[in-house]
């Protein structure tokens, strides 16, 4: 197995790799959520900002706080945001540098099985949202096959190069998440599934995109040319594009509960 960090670097190639699978995730855990306008949002591992700026387009809130451990991260959030209504940080989702009771809303969008210890940034999450406030995520559910760039690591598992997807990957299970939900203290704790697509122009598009995926990058660059090119071909063999398009599913799972009053 590959053991080295998964750190992310660069907001651009995220952008390309994940930013537009968690657009489109994020849309549909906005609508669930289906807040009111002009509350006080918290987004935890915010990264390049993706999520956060679907939040300006889709929410019309007040003010968003987003933090992230990476500083090319939040260079890049800061750059992309024109909107006037965020506060990017350098930042640790289980220290959060808000008061509490400070937010009407916080949610972590694709970051909960990188936290190392996922009950704590839960915790952290409620501590900051005011009564009746909502703590929500979304994550990809890794164990159940559900990441967007599984088909490469089904492939490189049956080749017996074992990749490490997340720190935590049993946190993107919905009974995980009911369970650490419950035990924040948080009431009507609801999960459910998420699928969204994506269409790749090209499965030379879908190879690209994916070798940006932090964990692929550091995993590819080790095989040799013959055993990265006949892992390429099986893929290739495998998704059958059509016509040159190809389109790919994801699955995430989510969950959301609200704050005692």
């Amino acid at each position: 197995m590959n053991d080295q960090p998964i750190r992310f670097t660069d907001g651009a190639s995220y952008e390309r790799m994940m930013g537009i699978w968690s657009r489109a995730a994020g849309e549909i855990i906005l609508s669930w959520l289906a807040p009111r306008p002009n509350l006080a949002w918290a987004d935890l591992g915010c990264g390049n900002g993706a999520f956060t700026e679907l939040i300006v387009d889709r929410c019309a809130p007040a003010h968003i706080r987003g933090i992230d451990p990476s500083p090319e991260q939040i260079a890049y959030a800061r750059g992309r945001h024109t909107a006037g209504l965020a506060e990017f940080t350098e930042g640790d989702a289980m220290a959060l540098p808000f008061p509490d009771k400070s937010v009407d809303i916080a949610v972590m969008a694709l970051i909960l099985f990188f936290v190392p210890v996922p009950a704590k940034g839960v915790a952290e999450m409620a501590r900051v949202v005011r009564p009746g406030g909502s703590v929500a995520a979304y994550a990809w559910d890794l164990l159940g096959g559900g990441f967007p760039w599984e088909p490469v690591h089904e492939e490189l598992r049956r080749m017996g190069t074992a990749t490490r997807l997340a720190p935590q990957p049993e946190a993107s299970r919905l009974d995980t998440m009911q369970e650490l939900w419950t035990a924040a203290g948080l009431e009507a704790v609801e999960t459910r599934p998420i699928t969204v697509e994506r269409a790749f122009a090209s499965f030379e598009d879908f190879w690209e995109t994916a070798s940006l995926s932090a964990t692929l990058r550091n995993v590819l660059p080790t095989l040799d040319v013959p055993t990265r090119d006949g892992l390429r071909d099986r893929l290739r063999a495998k998704l059958r594009p059509d016509g040159g398009k190809l389109v790919l599913t994801a699955r995430a799972n989510a969950v959301k509960g609200v704050m005692p009053k």
